[in-house]
């Protein structure tokens, strides 16, 4: 059985060390534990990719094999601005694949067609089409017994996985139809984090829309922000409403983006520099973690 990376290694090798080109720094929200570590020992699940639901139970590897290898030509090109289609198609392949198929992503899609399947048996209730339950249940309704913690409701996340499999290009096309902003760090002392879910929310003005804030390097990162105009059903992979800017930061927007990426992280979170400031600052941030409503 294969041990599947749901954080490319291509990405994580990005935030090795410049003092030691075979590690990276590691520590973990838990229990703020700190270690190095090569990008091959994290973010792995045996079998991971592998889904029962598909008819191809591997068909997400093969999307991969288009994106993974482009890696980091991609960012050389956001880096110098040469942005071409290969280069959205890449990027946002990336963050389709974190945002739908990872173990964060999958908890989180989870939870929201549990609460569908409550709701929808409270309706069939009041309608009177489920039998009440047997004499050693009280006879109680189906709903009384979830409400009650008797009985619970479980999605397997690997079917919130195989939707996000069938519908990764139609994420990629969305994704890759909004305005990005290419957000370049020159800062040495404070370069971006990643993480074992590197895809940050941002709250807006708007309370029903986030931006979302990836980091794809410690010099590099990107903002993107979701067009409410998007005709989604629409699968344009010529990503013909793409925008872009530029932007350089300030030290301060820095911290900023990296408190967004510890709290959305699931629990690691990974870095090229050891320096004495970061245990401090996970510290801070480390009690908080994406949730549903």
């Amino acid at each position: 059985m294969p041990k599947d990376h749901y954080i490319s290694q291509v990405h994580l090798r990005n935030f090795y060390s410049p003092d030691c080109n075979k590690y990276m720094y590691a520590i973990r929200k838990l229990d703020l534990s700190e270690f190095r570590t090569p990008s091959g020992a994290v973010c792995r699940i045996m079998d991971g990719s592998t889904n029962a639901f598909v008819l191809n139970s591997r068909e997400i590897e093969v999307f991969l094999k288009d994106i993974e290898p482009n890696y980091n030509s991609a960012l050389e090109k956001l880096r110098t601005n040469k942005i071409d289609t290969d280069c959205i198609y890449t990027i946002a392949g990336f963050v389709a694949y974190v945002t739908t198929c990872s173990p964060t992503a999958m908890r989180i899609q989870t939870s929201p067609i549990e609460k569908t399947i409550e709701a929808a048996v409270a309706v069939m209730d009041k309608q009177g089409l489920l039998p009440p339950s047997p004499p050693i249940l009280d006879n109680k309704s189906l709903t009384q017994l979830i409400q009650g913690d008797i009985i619970k409701v479980q999605v397997d996340p690997k079917y919130t996985q195989a939707i996000g499999i069938k519908q990764i290009l139609r994420v990629v096309a969305n994704l890759g139809n909004c305005r990005w902003e290419i957000l370049h760090n020159n800062s040495e002392t404070s370069m971006f984090f990643s993480s074992d879910f590197p895809v940050a929310l941002e709250k807006t003005s708007d309370p029903r829309v986030y931006n979302k804030v990836i980091p794809l390097a410690p010099d590099l990162a990107i903002r993107i922000k979701p067009d409410s105009s998007l005709d989604r059903k629409q699968l344009d992979l010529s990503f013909s409403r793409f925008s872009y800017r530029n932007c350089k930061i300030n030290h301060k927007k820095i911290v900023k983006l990296n408190r967004l990426i510890v709290r959305c992280a699931e629990d690691l979170i990974f870095y090229n520099n050891d320096f004495s400031w970061v245990k401090r600052f996970v510290d801070k941030n480390r009690h908080y973690r994406i949730e549903p409503q």
